[in-house]
């Protein structure tokens, strides 16, 4: 398996939600905020290359964005297909995508709006989905009403592509499996890779940015802390047992991490 960055945008989130417990005097000088205290957060997604499979992990906020939304985010431009297109590859080629959990800044690229209109980013993919992550996606309590965006960004695709709706850990090909950690959504899971250059988990929210590596450090995004804290303590101990290494999804600075 080969691993490449790809990266999808950027986009603005409120810096003191995004930061949690920690303190601004560790983190305002080196991620500065705008005038509406928010910090720019990069949207870098994983792409895993082998034995047939073109599997992308996560998508991204996505094109569609309604007057709102653009106004509290500030996206960029959506470059994911660009920056497919500059390793190689096509949105088409892609044969699976594994969603970290459902959320806008990681779901939303699945569908994507084009000259001649809307339609599935990746036609030719199956979607890898925690089945408790689809269900609150779908059926969202009072905690998690605003985190979801079911009708617009997953119902469309439900008769266009294949969802599996994993329950726990499972293998999603050879040298890539997921594991269910909950925490930062209810159905959140991290990636494990065994690639050609060793061994890699992709944390995606549980481990943000550098700043959140801690164990304590969590976003107040994060709907279960504990489940959070645990989830970073296997991370930690997985990858100092393998000398691996992290793969962080919105670091500005940062996309490989060694513990060791």
């Amino acid at each position: 398996m080969k691993l490449f960055k790809v990266d999808s945008g950027h986009y603005y989130t409120d810096g003191g939600a995004m930061m949690g417990v920690n303190p601004w005097a560790l983190w305002g000088k080196s991620e500065p905020t705008d005038e509406r205290r928010r910090i720019r957060l990069a949207l870098d997604l994983l792409l895993i290359v082998g034995q047939g499979r073109v599997i992308l992990v996560d998508s991204g906020i996505g094109n569609r964005l309604n007057e709102k939304q653009e106004k509290i985010y500030r996206p960029s431009e959506f470059i994911l297909e660009e920056s497919l297109a500059d390793l190689g590859f096509k949105a088409a080629d892609v044969t699976d995508v594994i969603l970290t959990h459902l959320h806008f800044d990681h779901a939303g690229g699945l569908i994507s709006a084009y000259p001649d209109g809307e339609r599935a980013t990746f036609p030719k993919a199956q979607l890898w989905i925690q089945k408790t992550e689809w269900e609150m996606a779908k059926n969202p309590d009072g905690l998690n009403q605003a985190a979801y965006n079911y009708h617009q960004q997953l119902q469309p695709l439900e008769d266009k592509v294949k969802i599996n709706l994993v329950e726990g850990d499972a293998s999603i090909a050879p040298g890539v499996k997921v594991k269910r950690t909950g925490g930062h959504s209810v159905g959140s899971q991290i990636v494990e890779i065994e690639a050609e250059g060793g061994f890699y988990i992709y944390p995606a929210d549980i481990i943000p940015t550098l700043f959140h590596l801690p164990l304590a450090i969590t976003s107040a995004y994060d709907v279960n802390r504990k489940e959070t804290y645990l989830a970073k303590q296997y991370i930690h101990q997985t990858l100092k047992e393998k000398g691996g290494k992290l793969l962080f999804n919105h670091d500005n600075q940062h996309w490989e991490y060694s513990l060791i």
